[in-house]
């Protein structure tokens, strides 16, 4: 049985680090309910489709307008155990759904709010994205890669709602959490990134095909190891060099296929850089259409009695 067989999480997210959250939630067994406005849900469904599916495999979808649909809302919220939203506090407010108003007739729900800036921020109603939360942290010199901000909040969403289950097993109450995309982005800051170790034992190399392989040896072991695949020991007085043009014009002789059969069962850090494509891994389950779930779990909860 997985872990989270039996928790039910209502899903009021937007876009990517929400939706991820409640993913790994629901990778480990949890239900969760995608809330979704009846006009046109998730917008990550169009301007994210590519990525959709990835962060809402297995989920049910709900079409329901928070603005009109309070009894319905609430009669969902006495089966949850969890709660989250990526709304401004302001917006929250609004809608009814922040954890104040929630709490006060659900006391056992974890209510977790996805928010941009700390509560106590002039800038928590500021509208922003990982783009700013990166600049704001200091790790913006060009266009970013990874939306650290965005995946790093939903981790540290999903790490603080299973802490809180367990609590709550402890003491029957649940609780109210804040994650802070901008706090996120700015723990980034704080480690190292790849570009600080870059050296002849921690690069990509391109290869005679065009291709390339990417080396992580950091330690002396792995380093010794790689040179002597090359069939060149001389080289290991240079593993923190920054000037390597020898070894790359090396690694320029042959493709990546000869290469990896060259290092097969050599004990060292070497692997070949693949496309974001390539390297994807083929999920089997697919995310809900709009509303699919909406007349079932309605009539789930006239079942019960709820509405």
């Amino acid at each position: 049985m997985p872990p989270l067989d039996g928790i039910r999480v209502l899903d009021l997210t937007r876009l990517l680090p929400g939706a991820y959250a409640t993913q790994l939630l629901a990778d480990r067994g949890a239900e969760v309910i995608k809330i979704e406005d009846p006009r046109g849900g998730d917008t990550m469904r169009t301007i994210g489709a590519r990525w959709f599916d990835a962060v809402n495999r297995g989920k049910k979808s709900v079409t329901l307008d928070l603005r009109r649909s309070a009894p319905t809302f609430d009669a969902l919220l006495v089966t949850a155990d969890v709660l989250v939203d990526s709304f401004r506090p302001s917006t929250a407010k609004r809608l009814r759904v922040d954890p104040e108003t929630v709490r006060a007739k659900h006391p056992r729900l974890i209510c977790a709010s996805l928010i941009g800036f700390p509560r106590d921020s002039p800038k928590v109603e500021q509208p922003a994205h990982d783009i700013n939360y990166q600049s704001l942290a200091g790790l913006l010199t060009a266009m970013p890669g990874p939306l650290v901000a965005d995946i790093g909040g939903a981790m540290q969403m999903t790490i603080a709602i299973l802490a809180a289950l367990v609590e709550r097993q402890r003491t029957g109450v649940g609780c109210a959490i804040d994650v802070a995309l901008s706090d996120a982005a700015r723990q980034w800051a704080t480690f190292p990134s790849t570009g600080d170790f870059a050296s002849a034992c921690y690069t990509i190399y391109e290869t005679a095909d065009g291709e390339w392989l990417a080396l992580g040896a950091l330690e002396d072991k792995f380093w010794r190891a790689f040179c002597e695949g090359l069939g060149r020991p001389d080289f290991v007085p240079l593993q923190y060099a920054r000037d390597f043009d020898e070894i790359k014009a090396v690694l320029r002789t042959k493709s990546r296929a000869e290469w990896l059969r060259r290092f097969e069962g050599v004990d060292t850090c070497l692997t070949p850089v693949r496309s974001a494509e390539a390297s994807r891994p083929l999920e089997e389950q697919t995310a809900p259409a709009l509303g699919a779930d909406t007349d079932a779990i309605v009539a789930d909860l006239r079942r019960r009695g709820l509405l």
